[in-house]
Formats: C-alpha cells, structure tokens, sequence
C-alpha cells in the first residue's frame, strides 16, 4: 500500500494588540487606547466568523468574564462597539488553562484543562480540530511560543507611546525570535497588522 499524507494539524496563532513601546494596556486608558476606527471594527468582525477556540490563562479568564458579563448586562462605560465584542465572547469555544480554577465554569462555553498547557495544546494541534488563537494570555502565549507551537505571531499596533501607564508588558521573557513577515495592514490610517511566521532562536545568529 502507499503512504499516506499526514492529517493536518490545527493552526495556532498568537494574537495581541500593543502599544508602541510594547504594552499591552495602559492605567487610565480606554479600550483599544480610545483608537479604535470604523476599519478596524469591521475587520474584527470578519475575524469574529473565523470559528476560532479561544486559548486563555485564569486571570485573562476571570478579568474577560467579568467584562463580557458587564457588557452583556450593559452596566458599564464600554463603547458600543467594545462592549458587542465583548458580550460576542460568550458565545465562542475557549479552553481554559488553570490549575486554580474549579468545575463547572460559569462562563458559557468554557472548558476546563488543569494539566500542563504546552502538553494539552500540542495533542490538541494534533486532533486538528479547527485554528485556535490565544486571547490575552501573555505568559500562556510566551509559553506556547517557546514550545515551538505557534504557527502566526499576529500584532496590531496603536500609536502610542505608555511609558509611564504602561501595564503589562509583552515581550518580557521572551527568547531571542527570527519573524518572517505574511501580512501587514493599515486600518484607520493610524493601526498597524503585524503578522508573521515566529522562529525561535537559541541565540543571535551567528553566536553558535
């Protein structure tokens, strides 16, 4: 008999908005740093009817929850379009990774996996059962990039600068990556899409 092609794996992509300096949000800043434009939000949307499953860590998990939440009840000072994307959250797969957390969660569609992360998502790339993107998540994100499971490092750039608001910071802990570019896009005229192919490195090249 032949061989047989290999079952294609999922796809996982790392998915994160950042200021210019790095930051993933700033103290006292608007969602989105208030940037937010008609093609953005429209692109967001296209991205919304992709069937992604959601990859999050428990405190991306309790802090998205409470927010989907206050959007759906619209009990808070989120724009129209930040709080529909927000309460849109309940109604998509995500997979949750905590040793902390307990069963049942109280988040409509949320699974529950209290192993190791790196191990999970890699038999979950194995079962290819649709593309899976994190949310959030940087220390789970870094994780998953230092494991070698990331197929797109994807950014969208605002243009700011928070050195002094400044909260979470992205790339520390990071090993040395090699990027090869698939992708850029300006929206609004003011918001970068960044989107590559990561390779981890060992070291600069050329150190050996």
């Amino acid at each position: 008999m032949g061989s047989t092609a290999a079952e294609p794996q999922a796809t996982l992509m790392v998915d994160l908005i950042i200021s210019l300096d790095g930051y993933a949000s700033a103290e006292g800043w608007p969602g989105w740093w208030g940037l937010e434009g008609p093609e953005y939000l429209a692109w967001l949307d296209q991205e919304a009817a992709k069937d992604y499953t959601f990859l999050l860590g428990a405190n991306t998990y309790r802090l998205m929850h409470g927010m989907s939440a206050q959007a759906s009840a619209d009990r808070s000072g989120f724009s129209e379009e930040e709080g529909s994307s927000l309460a849109g959250l309940a109604a998509v797969p995500k997979v949750v990774f905590s040793s902390s957390l307990r069963e049942p969660l109280n988040w409509a569609n949320s699974t529950l996996v209290s192993g190791n992360a790196v191990e999970a998502v890699r038999d979950m790339k194995r079962a290819g059962t649709g593309p899976m993107s994190t949310l959030g998540s940087i220390s789970l994100a870094r994780s998953l990039l230092v494991a070698g499971l990331v197929d797109t490092f994807r950014l969208v750039v605002f243009p700011v600068i928070t050195g002094a608001t400044g909260r979470e910071r992205i790339y520390d802990g990071y090993p040395d990556v090699r990027l090869e570019m698939v992708q850029s896009r300006t929206f609004d005229g003011r918001l970068q899409l960044l989107e590559y192919v990561p390779t981890v490195l060992k070291g600069p090249p050329g150190s050996g």
